[in-house]
């Protein structure tokens, strides 16, 4: 449960996610009048697979990772989300529950929509229902591409494809090297779809093969073109 501290009424925190780019402004009005801010700190977990959706949530600051639970019991990551970004729509949209648990990586401040209320404004609104279709429609185009992946990639592209993936979604630190999130080793092979041992011993050949460092969960990306060509992807 979320035992965070709550702002209700933030000025216009909507501008900050893509979706509403579009909005009409007066709808976005009452959307921002009932937006919540939660803070969740670092490993709470914002809202658990299996349960009912309540709203949609927007990250206005921090790293969340999205993690479905398999039948024997272990972690299978399918989903980064970032600043910007909005989670929790598809169930919400559904009625279903949750396929996901969602976790914040880092100290997180997140912005909650009220489920019915975001219901109501996305029946009025075409601009908005058209943005969340083209989102849709979006994370179905990335799972294809995932399945594609996993079936096709030998584990070492697709081990050097996520870190590239993680460069991606979280970018670099100030020294334009170092991944700006920390991921355990079992986080990272969960991503690539290896087992842990296959991703520890591979990152240990990428160092050894001068494209990263390592120093606990910090790593640092020090030939990204070579990174690249490894996972068969091109600059």
């Amino acid at each position: 449960m979320d035992t965070s501290a709550h702002h209700p009424g933030n000025p216009q925190p909507h501008r900050l996610f893509a979706i509403f780019a579009k909005a009409d402004e007066q709808y976005m009005e009452e959307l921002n009048a009932a937006m919540e801010c939660h803070l969740y700190k670092k490993g709470q977990v914002i809202f658990h697979e299996g349960a009912y959706s309540f709203g949609m949530y927007g990250i206005n600051a921090g790293k969340i990772k999205l993690s479905h639970s398999g039948d024997d019991g272990r972690e299978q990551i399918i989903r980064l989300v970032k600043e910007g970004d909005i989670m929790g729509f598809k169930a919400l949209l559904s009625g279903e529950r949750y396929t996901a648990t969602a976790t914040a990586l880092d100290d997180t401040e997140i912005f909650f929509i009220p489920k019915d209320l975001f219901i109501s404004v996305l029946q009025k609104d075409p601009n908005l229902s058209m943005e969340m279709m083209r989102m849709l429609s979006g994370e179905l185009r990335k799972a294809e591409v995932k399945i594609t992946q996993l079936a096709q990639k030998p584990v070492r592209e697709r081990l050097a494809e996520t870190l590239i993936f993680i460069k991606e979604t979280y970018g670099l630190e100030a020294d334009g090297q170092t991944l700006n999130v920390r991921l355990s080793r079992e986080e990272i092979a969960n991503l690539a779809g290896t087992a842990t041992e296959s991703a520890i011993r591979l990152l240990s050949e990428f160092k050894k093969d001068g494209m990263l460092e390592l120093e606990g969960k910090k790593i640092r990306l020090l030939d990204i073109p070579h990174i690249l060509k490894t996972a068969n992807l091109h600059d």
